[in-house]
């Protein structure tokens, strides 16, 4: 029977998972069989499958946060994962997961359940019900959940004890948003009050607008005030006049740092920023939803461009090495 998300169950504050650690600071012993249902115990990092994680924001703050609290005083919460057809998804402690392989950790504490897809993204509510999903998180699972999983919208108004209306305006979030402001929302370029507020505009604007944003680091007050003006503007004439006066700060500075003269080395820092960035991008979106949702046609394309990607970064992943190491080797005084 699927969960009914009006009745939440209490959830630790660390991490926030699902599994309380006694007193003393120690989870379940693994392997224990727990009130639930469910077991906890040891699990390599590799076995662990996010692919759920597109359903929730990790802030490069916070990731850095839970890295120094790996390292400080442990792992005080199981990460909560689910086992379903042969794999493992978490469904809880992307963080954590994330965190540990960052630090060469093989193994985490799981608390593992055994649901249907669906009772797992619900069960997510559930976890973070202390802190809550923010309105993008819970517009993500609701698309999530009706596209993907072909839930009626009156059925997830049920699930939620929320009306139609509610589910309908997070659906409008979710699909008015374009994909690259969802990608810089996941790299943490732009707050998610703000994307919010972005997603007010057409979805031809939004990008243009999210970029001014990001370059003048506008707070969340300052974006929706853009916003209101330019939806207020009474022409497009008006709307270019308020965005050139806005990015004049932005613009003024990224030409004079064009003007001056390239070194070789400021190239290659340039072109290290560009892979960076769009590699970032690319995860975003891999991970915000499966190949398979594109049809079976670009699915195709895509895993065949993905195949030749692989080989480049290979192929860069060791020319990196090899620069690197001859680098070490050179005696001090060589260039």
């Amino acid at each position: 029977m699927t969960t009914d998300l009006r009745a939440p169950k209490s959830t630790s504050c660390h991490g926030r998972g699902p599994a309380e650690p006694s007193a003393g600071g120690e989870v379940c012993p693994a392997g224990q069989e727990e009130s639930s249902g469910a077991r906890s115990c040891e699990i390599s990092v590799d076995e662990l499958g996010e692919g759920l994680c597109g359903l929730r924001l990790c802030s490069p703050t916070a990731q850095r946060a839970m890295e120094r609290s790996l390292m400080q005083i442990g792992q005080l919460t199981a990460v909560l994962a689910n086992e379903h057809t042969g794999s493992i998804e978490v469904i809880d402690g992307f963080k954590r997961l994330r965190a540990a392989r960052s630090l060469g950790w093989p193994k985490l504490l799981v608390q593992v359940v055994c649901l249907e897809p669906v009772e797992a993204k619900l069960r997510m509510v559930l976890s973070n019900s202390g802190s809550g999903l923010c309105d993008l998180e819970q517009a993500w699972l609701i698309r999530s959940l009706y596209r993907d999983d072909k839930l009626s919208q009156p059925r997830i108004a049920k699930l939620f004890g929320r009306g139609k209306s509610w589910v309908s305006r997070r659906l409008l979030l979710a699909e008015g948003l374009t994909d690259e402001l969802q990608a810089d929302l996941r790299l943490g370029l732009i707050s998610a009050t703000a994307a919010r507020e972005l997603g007010r505009l057409p979805r031809g604007n939004q990008d243009e607008l999210a970029q001014l944003v990001s370059q003048r680091g506008l707070t969340s007050r300052q974006c929706a005030k853009l916003v209101d003006d330019w939806l207020g503007a009474r022409d497009e004439q008006a709307r270019r006049q308020l965005l050139e006066t806005a990015g004049q700060r932005s613009v003024a500075s990224s030409q004079t740092a064009r003007a001056r003269p390239r070194t070789v080395a400021q190239r290659v820092i340039a072109d290290i920023d560009q892979i960076v960035r769009c590699s970032a991008q690319l995860q975003a979106r891999l991970l915000e939803r499966p190949l398979a949702s594109h049809g079976s046609g670009e699915a195709e394309q895509i895993t065949a461009r993905l195949t030749e990607l692989a080989g480049v970064l290979a192929a860069l992943s060791g020319t990196i090495g090899r620069v690197m190491s001859n680098d070490r080797e050179q005696p001090d005084g060589q260039s």
